[in-house]
């Protein structure tokens, strides 16, 4: 077999694993830029050729969590807005800073990406933790006494727990006969958005994947987790779709004005796209420390390439 046809398949295989390491959780980066790097490629061109090839992955991913995906579309414009203007912020950045330091940075972010893969089980033990005890406060406020109703006749109406009657996320409070009543209180549509606080932060994680993208992923759900009490599956796809316009408005700003290695772009994403299919399907079966170890395993050998 020609030393060609083995390079090819290598970097087929790493779009595959980047593929579905990230529709699952993040940092598939960490596959196939150092797989670039040991087959000769320059940093600057490995990064750029590598994000060019994951953007159908991710999109991929993002389909098939098209499920989880269903009453989000308010979250995905607010959100995907920041996303998509820090990754236009960090191409730029990319290609306006020298390729030397690129060269500089690289290790030093390869390295968070590695401590942010090796701590993320810690983080979402905490991001579950702190939706448990939401869940346990809203439970309590919606239980007896945690409503709040009108008076009786001639009394005011209440606000309810959101602040104002019939506000945004709030309940509505009406009159049955003498009795006061107070319909369901809503606070999702309002809080489940996000503030201002953390529509700068996703933007900030877009500027960072947009430059490099490593672990992107991984930043991405602590926020989120952070932010909501949805399920981890239902903000994992909307991870996906952020961390897809932040590559793939990348893409465009690479395509437009820089160097692409299309063959090797091409071997990841068609190794990516099937990746995320089955990130998707069976990602969530496989064994969160096996993923990881690969992940760790193969950024240190980027990182002892990149130092020596």
């Amino acid at each position: 077999m020609s030393h060609d046809l083995l390079q090819a398949l290598a970097i087929f295989a790493a779009g595959l694993a980047a593929g579905t390491i990230n529709t699952v959780v993040g940092s598939g980066t960490l596959i196939t830029f150092p797989t670039l790097l040991a087959f000769g490629y320059p940093p600057v061109l490995a990064n750029v050729s590598n994000n060019v090839g994951l953007v159908p992955g991710g999109f991929s991913g993002a389909y098939g969590y098209r499920a989880e995906l269903a009453g989000q579309r308010r979250r995905l414009l607010r959100l995907g807005s920041a996303s998509l203007c820090g990754g236009l912020v960090g191409a730029i950045l990319l290609l306006v800073l020298p390729a030397g330091a690129f060269k500089e940075i690289v290790p030093a972010l390869i390295g968070i990406a590695l401590v942010m893969v090796m701590f993320q089980p810690r983080l979402s033990r905490w991001v579950a933790a702190r939706q448990r005890a939401r869940a346990a406060a809203q439970d309590g406020a919606d239980g007896p006494g945690g409503a709040d109703v009108a008076d009786g006749p001639g009394g005011p109406a209440v606000d309810d727990v959101a602040g104002v009657a019939g506000g945004p996320g709030g309940g509505t409070a009406v009159r049955a006969g003498a009795v006061g009543v107070a319909r369901p209180v809503r606070q999702e549509a309002a809080l489940q958005l996000g503030g201002p606080v953390l529509w700068v932060l996703v933007f900030l994680s877009g500027v960072y994947g947009g430059y490099f993208g490593a672990a992107q992923g991984v930043l991405l759900l602590g926020l989120m987790g952070v932010a909501f009490t949805d399920s981890m599956q239902r903000i994992n796809g909307v991870k996906n779709v952020l961390a897809g316009l932040v590559n793939g408005v990348a893409a465009v700003v690479f395509i437009c004005v820089t160097h692409v290695d299309w063959g090797a772009a091409g071997l990841i994403a068609a190794g990516s796209i099937l990746g995320a299919q089955l990130g998707a399907r069976v990602g969530r079966k496989l064994p969160p420390w096996g993923l990881r170890v690969l992940i760790i395993c193969v950024g240190v050998a980027a990182l002892v390439k990149l130092l020596a």
